[in-house]
């Protein structure tokens, strides 16, 4: 069997956070003390990928290469692709057809946090248990603003819903998503929807008409951010600066993630914090492993 390998969606405009994401990507925006993109790409490192492709506009995948380059520090394998307009989170799958190339593949949105007890090991079961598509559910106030699985009384998926106006349930599906083999020919099929987009919800209803479409629901475990928004921007800046000066941790420290899991050498990782003097960040690096 393949390995499987990750996608990381790192487009659009971020049209809600103008003026300041006009001249500089929103996934480049600090969430308290790193970039926002750390965040998702720790994500999949957690559940195990070690290919990653990632995809942004032309013109920032200059600073996203600055960040990551090949991977190669890190232990892993980084590809870059464009998209330049926004058309759509399943439009991913057609970018990366070539990178996917029957595998199955994580796809993670760029400005998604999520941060709890036993995360790791949720996305791990996911992507060891996954033979169609699977979903992580987090309940919110407000779910007309995300896209929305209907349960029925014995907790079966019976139905999706995009932002609906009147919600059925108040489980909104999270940007980090798990599909097997098939997603990209399912891609292929897909119409674009009225906003010209392709839709990831369309990909799931295909999976749920397969009665292929499994779920986690994260419940009061595991804390979600869609940081899309300034204020959403900013209670995750917060909660991140909260959890790290209460517990003396790092959420989203991709050398720790990397050391941690073997992937990369107590050499390797020395270099990475050399001349890193004043950073807090590198700091606790530092600090953890004695260097």
């Amino acid at each position: 069997m393949k390995e499987p390998c990750g996608i990381l969606l790192a487009g659009g405009t971020g049209s809600r956070l103008q003026p300041t994401t006009l001249p500089i990507s929103k996934h480049l925006l600090p969430v308290f003390d790193k970039p926002m993109l750390h965040y998702a790409l720790s994500n999949l490192l957690i559940a195990g990928i070690r290919t990653i492709l990632i995809i942004g506009r032309s013109r920032d995948i200059p600073h996203y290469r600055a960040l990551y380059g090949d991977g190669s520090d890190y232990g892993i394998n980084i590809k870059y692709e464009v998209q330049d307009r926004p058309t759509g989170i399943a439009d991913a799958f057609l970018i990366g057809k070539s990178f996917v190339q029957g595998r199955s593949v994580v796809l993670a949105l760029g400005d998604n946090l999520f941060y709890g007890a036993g995360f790791g090991r949720i996305l791990r079961e996911c992507l060891l248990s996954n033979t169609g598509a699977t979903v992580l559910l987090s309940a919110v106030s407000d779910a007309r603003r995300f896209g929305v699985l209907e349960l029925d009384e014995f907790q079966n998926p019976i139905n999706i819903e995009e932002k609906p106006q009147n919600p059925k349930s108040d489980l909104a599906i999270t940007g980090l998503y798990f599909f097997d083999e098939s997603v990209v020919s399912k891609a292929e099929k897909m119409v674009p929807s009225e906003r010209g987009e392709l839709e990831i919800t369309s990909i799931l209803q295909e999976y749920l008409n397969e009665r292929r479409l499994a779920y986690k629901n994260l419940g009061r475990g595991v804390v979600w951010f869609d940081m899309g928004t300034p204020e959403s921007l900013l209670d995750a800046s917060n909660f991140v600066r909260s959890v790290q000066n209460r517990l003396g941790v790092q959420i989203a420290c991709i050398e720790e993630i990397a050391f941690d899991n073997n992937l990369i050498s107590l050499h390797s990782l020395t270099s990475l914090c050399q001349g890193q003097s004043a950073s807090s960040y590198f700091d606790y690096v530092k600090l953890k492993y004695g260097l």
